[in-house]
């Protein structure tokens, strides 16, 4: 069946994030901001901890209230959303503790780590190669996939989850001057970037992405959504993506003050520097903000790089960090 035409981009209020803030308190951690001690580093770089969560991903936050917002017909229909493993976790998790089936359509690249953890969780699980995977995240429909879709980043409801983070960064650190995520479709700077501008307007607002896979840099030097034409796999596999969504280029524009290229010999750096200084395992993804952070690629004294997640098979660990 196919999708209805999604609903016109908006900004959320700070009621819908407070609100959603205790809808998914029971679901959630609350994570820790921790200091990054660093010697002979000037600046302060904070870390919020979103690989603690229950499924060590950030998703959880935008999976919890997007389930939870939905019409109960849509509930009882089941849910299916697409991942390369943590939005796939996050709803099937949601759904899990709503007491309703989930399918996750998979990307076949996604690491086996992840796909045991949405196994794990209940979910029924589709493989399909990443181009087939990011056009269905397009047209919002899979071929014998049937249920309610959450989208992975382009839902009203799973951006203002993933913003609830800003609330609790803002709360543990008033002094706070630039956050920065890494972008993968831009659900978690559009949540983080649009609560701290409402908390805090004079922030900044900073994105990170993988050499390999940039495409939010290339958008923000041309001022509108592009398409990232080297694209490549790597190890980096929870962010990077080979377009920009018009629609997530909406609700990226206003918030979002620069973006930053990481190299993966600075991720990989990041990793290591997390594991031996604080004992804290990233993903890739999670550690490309603390590789801009490090490498003084964004301004600001009181840094918060959002470690998005810590999905990753420790023998991968155990070899880009050796």
């Amino acid at each position: 069946m196919t999708m209805p035409t999604p609903p016109p981009v908006r900004p959320f209020t700070l009621e819908e994030l407070r609100d959603a803030r205790d809808r998914i308190s029971g679901v959630i951690t609350r994570t820790p901001l921790i200091r990054l001690e660093v010697p002979g580093l000037s600046r302060r770089i904070w870390l919020k901890l979103e690989s603690l969560q229950p499924i060590n991903a950030f998703k959880i936050r935008g999976a919890a209230n997007a389930v939870a917002m939905l019409p109960e017909d849509d509930r009882q229909r089941g849910v299916w959303t697409i991942s390369a493993g943590n939005a796939g976790q996050g709803v099937a998790y949601a759904a899990r503790e709503a007491g309703i089936p989930c399918t996750v359509v998979v990307i076949e690249t996604a690491p086996d780590t992840k796909v045991e953890r949405m196994s794990r969780l209940g979910a029924r699980l589709v493989k399909a190669p990443f181009d087939a995977c990011w056009r269905a995240m397009e047209n919002r429909e899979f071929p014998g996939v049937e249920g309610t879709f959450v989208h992975p980043f382009d839902d009203h409801d799973f951006v203002v989850g993933n913003g609830t983070a800003a609330l609790e960064i803002f709360e543990d650190l008033p002094e706070v001057d630039t956050v920065v995520t890494a972008f993968g479709g831009g659900g978690l700077i559009s949540g983080v970037g649009r609560g701290m501008k409402l908390l805090k307007p004079d922030v900044g607002v900073w994105v990170a992405e993988p050499e390999t896979a940039a495409p939010f840099a290339l958008s923000f030097e041309k001022g509108s959504p592009q398409e990232f034409p080297n694209w490549k796999a790597s190890f980096v596999d929870g962010a990077g993506g080979k377009s920009v969504f018009p629609r997530m280029w909406e609700r990226v524009r206003s918030v979002v003050d620069g973006g930053v290229i990481v190299t993966l010999d600075q991720t990989r750096q990041a990793m290591r520097t997390m594991a031996e200084t604080a004992r804290i395992i990233a993903e890739g993804a999670g550690a490309l903000p603390v590789a801009a952070a490090l490498e003084g690629r964004v301004p600001g004294e009181n840094i918060v790089a959002v470690v998005s997640g810590g999905n990753i098979d420790m023998k991968l660990f155990a070899e880009i960090v050796g």
